[in-house]
């Protein structure tokens, strides 16, 4: 396999790409996981690509070229929502649910667009940056020291 190869994909084109690359080869989607940056929200970007909260990460693997490529989607914190992969690589439904249940990233067209770890009502989305994590006092009890 080559050097993993790494590009920036505007959100409006991010299916279409996927759809392309499927048919050029690229038949396994072997990874899905998104990525909160709120605080380097200023990190180094490719020119012309605009800064965005949240990323969304695909590693897409073709077995007769060779090759692998991670495709990058920068999603807004305004609208966190892409298009589901799922119609092209079902294997990804639950990587899709994941990243939505932790971020809060929507995935247009899922067919079961539910939390897949946490309970169904839980508030919130535990892997956001500002996620506001609660703490619960632990009592110790005193142990008598014997010697």
């Amino acid at each position: 396999m080559s050097d993993l190869d790494s590009t920036f994909v505007e959100r409006e084109n991010y299916f279409p790409t996927v759809a392309g690359l499927k048919e050029d080869g690229y038949n396994l989607l072997s990874d899905l996981c998104a990525v909160d940056y709120l605080d380097h929200i200023d990190r180094a970007l490719p020119e012309g690509v605009a800064r965005e909260r949240f990323e969304v990460v695909v590693s897409l693997t073709s077995m007769s070229l060779k090759k692998k490529l991670r495709l990058r989607v920068l999603v807004p914190e305004s609208d966190p929502e892409v298009e589901s992969l799922f119609p092209l690589y079902p294997g990804v439904e639950a990587m899709e649910r994941e990243a939505y249940d932790l971020l809060g990233i929507r995935f247009k067209g899922h067919p079961d667009p539910t939390r897949i770890l946490l309970p169904q009502d839980w508030e919130g989305h535990p892997l956001r940056k500002d996620y506001s994590v609660g703490r619960i006092p632990v009592q110790f009890k005193e142990v008598k020291r014997t010697r």
